[in-house]
């Protein structure tokens, strides 16, 4: 049984949900449906199960540790002064 929901989103984001939706020759309706359901269901699992990562995920790994208190945007930022000096 359907029923009916209004919701308040940005205009941005309702545009280009409905361009694609549109592209995949699906309503936005089925398309927010079709995510909502898979929250529901991903989240009746058993939350026991671990989440498995793809071999090619666990090849981009580093094996660098960086520090908790590392401030990547300070970093960046005088990354980025010092290279257009």
């Amino acid at each position: 049984m359907d029923a009916k929901l209004t919701i308040k989103l940005d205009k941005y984001v309702i545009d280009k949900a409905k361009d694609y939706a549109s592209s995949h020759k699906k309503s936005l309706s089925r398309l927010i449906e079709s995510y909502l359901k898979s929250l529901v269901i991903h989240d009746n699992s058993d939350d026991s199960e671990e989440i498995k990562i793809s071999p090619f995920v666990k090849s981009m790994s580093t094996g660098v540790n960086l520090p908790s208190d590392l401030d990547y945007k300070k970093d960046y930022t005088d990354y980025l002064i010092e290279k257009h000096r």
